[in-house]
């Protein structure tokens, strides 16, 4: 599956490589977790030479360092923006001493979306994502702003990331109401060793028919396949901000890793190919300091796993999700389906409930 295959992003009619390219790396920044402008565009003219065309970068990214080499990259490269759907984020404060420097009300939105199409150069973004939640701000006004600009021509369609399930439910549902432009994806922590997005935030994509766009699809790294146990990562940006594994995600790793070595892949590709095989819509967003970083993990669009991987994969990392996921699965089948069989989901396993121990 090459990244010119595309799929529609959520309930739309925009199409989207598979993998999404992320662009929080490109330019410096003190933790030396980014790249330089030159490698910045080496990563981003190999992906558009594999056929990608679905960027994703942020206001505050190596702040704003990532939106201006974007910028600069298709200013170089007349009529190639226009074939590149590019998505920026609002939110973070760039002002500091400024209340309206950040956040969703009205009037930071605005500035925020001026200040990023200034740095992108350009008259647009095709998707624009709530960075996170703003708890001080009623969500009507966010979202009436957001449309405002859908109308302007300024934005093309819109979402929400890291936001909780119930707020997100509720503008959903307040936009389809008032006629305002939805909400078509998601984008979340998602891999093999970030899962409790199935909780809440993954029924709420499926049922509304948004697509979740999965940022840190290799955990920081310890998916990649660098990570093994009793050995020493140095090379590693991240690892002196977040430390390496525990043993529970040893256990992910571990089982990971063997995957990889009977299929002849990497840990990285393997993981990604998870992702990819999710009900649903679900496009990781690959990260790069390097070019050969980006090409291991383009080896995921390569990878068929299994049922009998997949199904070894979900239980070795199977997620503990809050109250009430838990009451969904298995005791839902017995209390509503007693002892029979609906919709594929079997209770036959407990004993059906006899009409003298049922409590009013």
């Amino acid at each position: 599956m090459p990244l010119d295959h595309y799929v529609t992003l959520g309930r739309s009619g925009l199409r989207v490589s598979p993998f999404a390219l992320g662009a929080m790396t490109f330019g410096e920044d003190p933790g030396g977790a980014g790249c330089g402008v030159e490698e910045s565009e080496r990563i981003l003219a190999t992906y558009l030479d594999r056929g990608g065309n679905f960027i994703d970068t942020a206001n505050f990214y190596t702040n704003g360092h990532s939106e201006k080499i974007l910028g600069d990259f298709f200013a170089a490269r007349p009529g190639l923006r226009e074939h590149v759907v590019l998505a920026s984020k609002f939110f973070t404060n760039l002002h500091p001493g400024d209340p309206n420097g950040g956040g969703a009300g009205r009037s930071s939105i605005i500035a925020q979306l001026d200040q990023t199409l200034r740095r992108l150069r350009t008259d647009h973004l095709d998707l624009y994502w709530l960075h996170n939640w703003d708890r001080n701000t009623p969500i009507e006004e966010t979202l009436r702003a957001l449309d405002d600009l859908v109308q302007a021509g300024k934005i093309r369609y819109v979402g929400f990331s890291n936001t909780p399930a119930w707020v997100t439910a509720q503008a959903q549902t307040t936009a389809l109401l008032r006629g305002w432009t939805p909400l078509i994806a998601l984008q979340v922590e998602y891999s093999l060793l970030a899962r409790t997005v199935e909780g809440e935030l993954g029924p709420l994509a499926l049922d509304q028919g948004m697509a979740m766009v999965a940022w840190s699809p290799l955990k920081n790294g310890f998916l990649s396949g660098k990570y093994r146990r009793g050995t020493q990562v140095t090379d590693s940006a991240r690892t002196a901000y977040v430390g390496g594994p525990g043993e529970d995600e040893y256990t992910v790793i571990d089982a990971v890793a063997a995957v990889a070595d009977e299929l002849g892949t990497t840990s990285a590709a393997v993981s990604l190919a998870w992702l990819r095989a999710r009900e649903g819509t679900v496009v990781p967003i690959l990260g790069a300091r390097r070019v050969d970083h980006l090409e291991d993990n383009l080896a995921g669009l390569e990878v068929a796993l299994t049922s009998e991987h997949l199904r070894m994969l979900d239980e070795v990392s199977a997620p503990a999700l809050d109250y009430p996921a838990p009451m969904h699965g298995a005791l839902r089948a017995m209390l509503q389906f007693a002892g029979t069989t609906v919709d594929g989901e079997p209770s036959s396993v407990y004993p059906p409930l006899l009409q003298s121990e049922v409590r009013y």
